[in-house]
């Protein structure tokens, strides 16, 4: 993003007055994963819906082991959840696109609210290089992509400009089911 030039003395980088914002608490150090972490890991995202009686027998550690290791992993933030892998067309979202935003400085945050608010939102990140926002979209066809682009994304005061790739065919890479 651009430098952004001061509106006058005493002003925040992103021109309001006053004290800065307090700072985001660190998130508690990561411990290491071992091998059978990892295996775990795979397993669950291969199958998120496995018993822990089949990730246990797996990896070759108890019930107690392997329920111990996996609440571990999500009480330490490396497991954020779990979820279906949707085939959005055969769902009724025909369209995908990826859109680019520029936007201004220092408004990443109230950015991404608002794009997570979105219909049919489902990736945001902040990146470097042209752009400073890829999101990822997903509606039920074109029209419905093109009133989300020009009447939802367009009209936010924070975006400068977007740019909209469409999606011809996906292929996720993630771990497929055995």
């Amino acid at each position: 993003m651009p430098d952004e030039q001061m509106a006058h003395p005493g002003a925040t980088p992103s021109g309001a007055t006053g004290p800065p914002p307090p700072p985001v608490p660190a998130a508690p150090p990561a411990r290491p994963l071992d091998t059978i972490d990892r295996s775990i890991l795979h397993m669950l995202q291969t199958d998120g819906r496995a018993s822990i009686r089949s990730v246990a027998e797996r990896v070759h550690v108890s019930r107690a082991n392997a329920y111990a290791r996996i609440n571990r992993l999500i009480d330490d933030g490396v497991i954020r959840g779990f979820s279906a892998r949707v085939d959005q067309e055969r769902a009724g979202q025909g369209a995908s696109a990826y859109i680019t935003l520029k936007i201004v400085q220092n408004s990443w945050r109230t950015v991404r609210e608002q794009l997570t608010a979105l219909p049919g939102a489902s990736h945001i990140a902040l990146v470097s290089g042209d752009f400073d926002v890829l999101l990822l979209v997903h509606t039920k066809d074109n029209r419905e992509l093109r009133e989300l682009v020009l009447t939802r994304i367009q009209a936010m005061p924070e975006v400068l400009s977007t740019r909209t790739l469409l999606v011809f065919e996906e292929t996720g890479l993630g771990p497929q089911p055995q």
